[in-house]
């Protein structure tokens, strides 16, 4: 396996090839379908909620968008449908900032879906259709490797076929750009070939104790236990409380930022995002996780995904973490 510093060679090597995208982003794009409730029902019940409201979603081209509102030159590889759902996910992407370019419109395909319940604390339920994603192929990542070459991260996430997200990992490590692994929603088990270009591995806490395989312990017994397994630096997300980072220096405590929940939906995405953004302009992990935990808790102070993620303005009026 590639050291740090020959990956980094062959960044270099890039030239101005490689300043072409900070952050490009491999995954899903769905549109979200949110309803607001008093309280979850239970199975086999029936409750009342808002009217149904539709933006954009999707984790793949949430974690664009976030990169691309704070500033990030940034471009997504997707699916969607050539239908009135793959117009509102484009229209809010160009939006963002994000160069669509790479987008694939599939004109026999439904765009995907995301089914959301939003409790009064925030909290959410969510059942994603995958529609196109699920047609976002190896070719497809194949035909989009010079723009791979050309971006400084790929961010990479489950919610599209995993033969995909292996082959966009395999493109990435070859070129020399740096790989963020986001494995949402968490498989049984993560392949150790694909483990181990994660630098870093992005998970929450629910995810890293599952891919960890302890039942016990602490993020930070979780975190040392993915990077054993061979992840090359693993950053848990920890909501409010904010994260916790491990790589070749050693581990670190990122301080959260308090503030009045009105809505999770997306808000590991917008972390995940800022965190490939900084990554890019070459931050050190501590220093990308601290900046994503702000970008991440001021996502979770407004009603939706997409629409919530803050401008570089939006962050200058949250506290200190």
């Amino acid at each position: 396996m590639d050291t740090r510093e020959q990956r980094a060679d062959r960044r270099s090597d890039k030239g101005e090839e490689r300043r072409m995208y900070d952050v490009l982003v491999v995954g899903s794009a769905n549109a979200d379908l949110t309803v607001r409730v008093a309280r979850r029902p239970g199975a086999g019940e029936t409750v009342l909620g808002t009217d149904l409201v539709e933006t954009a979603g999707g984790k793949g081209a949430n974690q664009a968008a976030a990169a691309a509102r704070i500033g990030g030159r940034t471009a997504l590889l997707a699916r969607v449908g050539g239908d009135a759902y793959g117009e509102l996910l484009l229209a809010a992407q160009r939006m963002a900032g994000t160069d669509v370019t790479p987008v694939i419109v599939d004109e026999g395909a439904r765009t995907g879906t995301a089914m959301i319940i939003v409790d009064p604390d925030g909290d959410n339920s969510i059942v994603v259709s995958p529609g196109a994603n699920a047609a976002l192929t190896p070719h497809d990542v194949t035909a989009a490797k010079d723009v791979i070459a050309a971006s400084s991260v790929v961010s990479l996430q489950l919610e599209v076929p995993m033969e995909t997200v292996r082959a966009a990992a395999a493109t990435a490590e070859a070129a020399g750009t740096r790989v963020v692994l986001n494995p949402s929603p968490a498989p049984d088990t993560l392949d150790r070939e694909l483990l181990a270009v994660a630098d870093p591995l992005v998970v929450n806490e629910h995810e890293a104790r599952q891919l960890s395989g302890r039942t016990g312990g602490t993020a930070a017994d979780w975190a040392s236990a993915l990077r054993e397994q061979g992840a090359r630096s693993v950053v848990v997300t920890l909501g409010g409380d904010g994260a916790l980072v491990l790589d070749a220096s050693g581990t670190a405590a990122i301080p959260g930022v308090r503030v009045k929940a009105v809505d999770t939906t997306g808000a590991g995405d917008a972390f995940t995002g800022a965190l490939a953004t900084r990554l890019a302009a070459g931050a050190t992990l501590p220093e990308a996780a601290r900046f994503a935990v702000r970008v991440g808790a001021a996502a979770v102070t407004k009603p939706g995904a997409q629409p919530s993620y803050p401008t570089a303005d939006d962050l200058a009026q949250l506290p200190e973490n």
